[in-house]
């Protein structure tokens, strides 16, 4: 028995959900004809669904006809869910696309029509409602061949001489079949459905049952099915959950077998589901060719291809209007960010994000229609009210030269390089990765890890921190270390080195364009066009159908906003206006957006453009400007590219902003970042939008810092250097903690760094001793944090050492991470110093309000300590000698001397 996965496809209206139910009535799947105006559908099981009549998500049924078992899946049709219309595409043999007799072809059905195209799906078309059409069928024929495609043949005549006519001029073998036979064989047409040369068309009412049966007998003669490879594959396409909370992932088997029991991923399959309607049928197998949901992966994301599947494309279709989340009073946005992030799973088009500034919650939305749906399923799921407002367009970033963008990740003990070719690509043709760099360069399994790090996440141009798109990002090079390199100094690497050729490159701000059809009364044509002008749109010349005027062409979304009840209102009701999303082009208004937004690309403290360099035992950040005099591979650019970038003036200006490529000072070496320059790099965060933007040249970030009077200024314990990151109001005095980086301060002071060459375990002994004595003095509480993250299977190990306390990380867990979560833990409650000269650490330790001494201004405070307690004895000892015998009384003394 044929098995196919078989989508329909629609317009709203156009009566997809009427033609699905229809189907299951015809093939024996259902014995009640149910109806969409009665809310009894066989698919449409959502409340919401049945109260609009409209599909809303999409459902699959079991359908059985003669020869053939279908997997019938409903998508929606209103453009609001294109997206999870999208989605299902990915996974279907063939669509069946419903054009309603009645309206045509509208502005959905052509995107539909592209969508199929572009990811080569053979179609079928059902022209319904052609009880209520009339004797328009030539003319609707006549349509769909004009405005869909040329090769649409009418299956209802079929055995004809005009239907073999017809097929002939569909390709060459056709033709000459034809001359020669009078006819063409069937599996020949079979091959043509399949290679989309044909696209049959049947006409019928699925409401009355007209032409089901004959539509349904065409699928059955003219559908084959796909050969499957033997090895394991599927492509997930949905993720929802049933009315218990469990997570279902739904996906089609495209190779092989997955049973009850087996791994995907390190995640076990728990229960194999097929569904029909609202009930399903758990089964131990699902075979090539199935469509089934699966309890027990919680990593899996629409899209993601398993086994020997690839991952699924990007949907075309995406919101392009960002809202704010409004919550009531009593409900918290940490409590509620988690579970929003559910829904995200299941529609990752909203792209829920957290305004850390604004202290808000967004999300995509497509329309009105999706947010109802939304507020509907936070109310049923979470018993919250939530609103929408704060509406604004979501744009895109792209650019237009070619850059190499470097990443340099080399804090103590970890280590990894990347170099990327950033190149724009074709208008709408969103991100492509690549690799061209040679294995002997970079062993495979790395180019692999580095690829994945490229495609897990939404990087952030540089001018207003939109997405980036548009873009071709290849590997050319990269480097790891055979002991220091992890998976996770890659990801640092590529992120960074992302970040620092999107900082070189001239980037372009795109915004959303609509395509729109308008038609007005031939007296108010004028009008029309002027305002398409005003809204910096273009427009084809008019087109006079009666005596209404046709205006076709496109222009910016964020200037047709509210132009519906515009033109409704100066045409009397008389006009109509459809708008689909034609995609991304230049902003119109750039520079009033860019400054609008107040991003500050260098202030970004979560998307880094410079890389971490290692001196001295202890990580330094290098800005993005000064990467290339650092970086430890050649530039991978072409020469030509690289002089082009240079600039004329040869003053090396790259980028939008006029960004300048600065070279390192002769004989400058970076040591030890003052605690001034820190709070230099966190006033840039927190003051982000109140920065100087005239232009002027800042204070690199890696001269030496000095204090108003001249003088540099070491922080010590005992707080006279060291300063909290912003002015501290005056307080009780609290509890001391001192933090150790154990082995950073190990490698940064020479006598403990050569006792470690030979054996680390006396230079940590050693460290714990010289602790010992400082805590005797200060009397402050001393812990000393050591990496253990490497040793499989390690937990967190606390222990005393005399006086002091001393911690062993758990796996995964790195000394910086333990000491980042204890200064985020504690900074309130403790007076907290930590002793490290790690970049990044100090940054973040600032950044919690903590104290902070470097390696070297520590070993200077315990010089200064252990003289003290030299000094202190000295004072305290006697000047004679003194014996034991003059004190010991002379009853004791007489029974030693016995």
């Amino acid at each position: 028995m044929k098995k196919l996965a078989v989508g329909i496809l629609a317009h709203v209206d156009a009566g997809k959900t009427t033609l699905s139910e229809a189907m299951l009535y015809t093939g024996g799947a259902v014995r009640k004809l149910g109806r969409v105006d009665k809310g009894d559908a066989f698919l449409d099981t959502y409340e919401l669904e049945k109260k609009r009549g409209i599909t809303i998500f999409s459902k699959q049924a079991i359908l059985e006809w003669n020869g053939m078992q279908v997997t019938l899946l409903d998508t929606p049709g209103h453009v609001d869910f294109s997206a999870e219309m999208e989605r299902t595409l990915q996974v279907l043999d063939y669509a069946v696309l419903v054009i309603s007799g009645t309206d045509g072809v509208q502005g959905h059905t052509q995107t539909l029509w592209r969508l199929l195209a572009r990811y080569k799906i053979p179609a079928f078309l059902f022209v319904n409602k052609m009880d209520l059409a009339g004797e328009r069928k030539e003319a609707i024929l006549e349509e769909l061949t004009r405005k869909l495609d040329g090769n649409i043949v009418d299956f209802g005549e079929q055995g004809t001489e005009g239907f073999y006519e017809n097929l002939a001029m569909c390709g060459e073998a056709a033709l000459d079949q034809f001359l020669e036979n009078g006819m063409i064989h069937r599996d020949d047409v079979t091959k043509m459905i399949l290679t989309r040369q044909v696209f049959p068309c049947f006409f019928g009412s699925a409401l009355k049952l007209d032409g089901i049966e004959a539509f349904m007998q065409g699928m059955e003669d003219y559908m084959s099915m796909p050969d499957y490879p033997s090895e394991f594959g599927a492509k997930v396409f949905k993720i929802a959950r049933d009315n218990q909370g469990n997570r279902l992932t739904y996906m089609k088997i495209t190779g092989g077998s997955l049973k009850v029991r087996e791994l995907i991923g390190e995640e076990k399959v728990n229960q194999i589901r097929i569904y029909s309607g609202e009930k399903f049928e758990a089964v131990q197998e699902a075979k090539a060719g199935t469509v089934c949901a699966v309890t027990g992966p919680s990593g899996t994301v629409p899209g993601k291809g398993i086994g020997i599947e690839e991952a699924g494309a990007m949907p075309v279709l995406e919101p392009v209007l960002t809202y704010r989340i409004q919550l009531p009073e009593e409900a918290d946005a940490a409590v509620m960010l988690p579970k929003l992030a559910q829904l995200e799973e299941e529609e990752p088009q909203l792209h829920i994000t957290w305004q850390e500034e604004a202290k808000e919650i967004h999300a995509q939305i497509m329309g009105e229609i999706q947010m109802e749906i939304l507020k509907s399923l936070v109310r049923e799921r979470f018993g919250i009210n939530i609103e929408f407002g704060g509406r604004s367009i979501v744009y895109k970033e792209t650019i237009q030269n070619t850059v190499e963008g470097v990443g340099h990740f080399e804090p103590l003990r970890h280590y990894a390089e990347v170099h990327l070719l950033m190149e724009p690509a074709e208008a709408g043709s969103g991100l492509s990765f690549s690799t061209e760099c040679s294995e002997d360069v970079l062993d495979r399994n790395w180019q692999r890890l580095i690829l994945t790090h490229l495609e897990e996440r939404e990087h952030k141009g540089v001018l207003t921190g939109s997405p980036i798109t548009d873009m071709k990002i290849t590997l050319m090079s990269g480097r790891a270390h055979l002991k220091h390199t992890e998976g996770g100094d890659f990801r640092q690497a590529v992120y960074r080195a992302v970040r620092q050729g999107l900082m070189q490159a001239d980037s372009v701000l795109l915004e959303p364009v609509y395509g729109f059809r308008l038609e007005v009364p031939e007296r108010m044509l004028g009008r029309a066009m002027t305002d398409v002008e005003r809204m910096h749109g273009q427009f084809e010349p008019p087109v006079m159908e009666g005596e209404y005027a046709v205006l076709s062409g496109s222009a910016p979304v964020a200037c047709m906003d509210g132009y519906q009840q515009e033109m409704t209102a100066y045409t009397g009701g008389l006009g109509r206006l459809a708008c689909t999303l034609k995609g991304y082009a230049p902003c119109h208004n750039a520079d009033e957006v860019i400054e609008a937004s107040g991003y500050d690309a260098d202030s970004d403290t979560e998307n880094p453009s410079g890389s971490v360099f290692c001196a001295h035992g202890a990580g330094f950040v290098v800005s993005w400007d000064e990467v290339p005099d650092y970086m430890h591979l050649e530039s991978c650019l072409p020469p030509e590219i690289s002089e082009g970038n240079d600039g004329e003036d040869g003053s090396g200006t790259a980028g939008r902003n006029g960004r300048k490529k600065r070279r390192k000072d002769e004989g400058h070496e970076e040591i030890w970042l003052g605690t001034d320059e820190i709070d230099e790099i966190l006033a840039r965060t927190y003051n982000a939008n109140k920065r100087d933007k005239t232009g002027a040249q800042k204070r690199r970030w890696g001269s030496k810092s000095k204090t108003p009077s001249g003088t540099y200024t070491a922080g010590s314990l005992s707080g006279t250097g060291a300063t909290a990151a912003r002015p501290a109001k005056k307080e009780e005095k609290r509890e001391q903690y001192l933090l150790i980086d154990g082995y950073n301060i190990i490698f940064a002071w020479e006598e403990l760094r050569e006792l470690a060459e030979r054996n680390i375990d006396s230079a940590r002994g050693k460290l714990l001793d010289i602790l010992c004595n400082y805590q005797g003095a200060k009397k402050c509480q001393v812990i000393a944090v050591f990496d253990a993250y490497r040793v499989q299977g390690h937990k967190t190990e606390f222990l005393d050492y005399h006086n002091i306390h001393v911690v062993y990380t758990k796996e995964a867990e790195t000394a910086d991470q333990y000491i980042e979560k204890f200064a985020h833990d504690n900074a309130s409650k403790y007076d907290v110093t930590v002793a490290t000269s790690d970049r990044l650490e100090q940054i973040i330790i600032r950044g919690q309000g903590c104290r902070l001494i470097s390696a070297r201004e520590f070993w200077e405070e315990t010089e200064r300590t252990n003289e003290e307690i030299r000094l202190e004895f000295e004072d305290k000892k006697p000047a004679e000698k003194q014996y034991m015998g003059e004190f010991i009384p002379e009853e004791i003394k007489r029974n030693m001397e016995d």
